[in-house]
């Protein structure tokens, strides 16, 4: 059996002409409609910009006064102003000696990681924050407050500090840094 082409091809023109029939108008129509719709809407007011305050600058004149980005450094003169008060007992820290490296150190900074002893002389090993370990013994001073070390056992090195009252005069408090695991 062999098919005719002529109602084939009929077939396709009818399909033709029915897609190109369903084409057919102006295809922005709608899109003409929506923009007209959207600027008939009422129109809302736009508030004025506010006003700004000009910007003042501030110039930084206190070049005779200490860099406030940096940490203050204390030292045992500026602690000597303050013990000029009148003091309400006879305790006072040394402002006199030299100051030595465990000084610049919190207390509870410091880390006992061990002892030694040499010709019946105790020492402490002591590691400070920048991983220094210092060799100790009693009579030396650590901490920022005046520690003085009175004694050293296998467990601690004990201290005792020279602090403020409060009141304008000095006391002694006890201390110790045990040693670390």
């Amino acid at each position: 059996m062999i098919i005719s082409s002529r109602p084939f091809s009929r077939l396709i023109l009818a399909a033709a002409i029915s897609v190109l029939a369903g084409c057919s108008g102006d295809p922005t129509t709608d899109l003409a409609q929506y923009v007209q719709q959207v600027k008939n809407q009422q129109r809302s007011a736009i508030e004025p910009l506010p006003e700004f305050k000009p910007y003042e600058s501030f110039s930084y004149a206190a070049t005779d006064l200490r860099d406030p980005f940096t940490a203050p450094a204390f030292s045992h003169q500026q602690a000597a102003v303050i013990s000029d008060k009148p003091a309400s007992s006879g305790i006072k820290p040394d402002f006199e000696r030299p100051t030595e490296p465990l000084e610049e150190f919190p207390l509870d900074s410091l880390r006992m990681v061990g002892t030694l002893e040499q010709f019946k002389d105790n020492w402490a090993l002591i590691n400070d924050t920048d991983g220094t370990i210092h060799r100790v013994q009693p009579g030396n001073y650590a901490g920022q407050n005046h520690g003085k070390i009175t004694r050293i056992t296998d467990f601690e090195v004990e201290l005792t500090e020279i602090v403020p009252d409060g009141i304008g005069g000095w006391i002694e408090r006890q201390a110790s840094i045990a040693i670390s695991e």
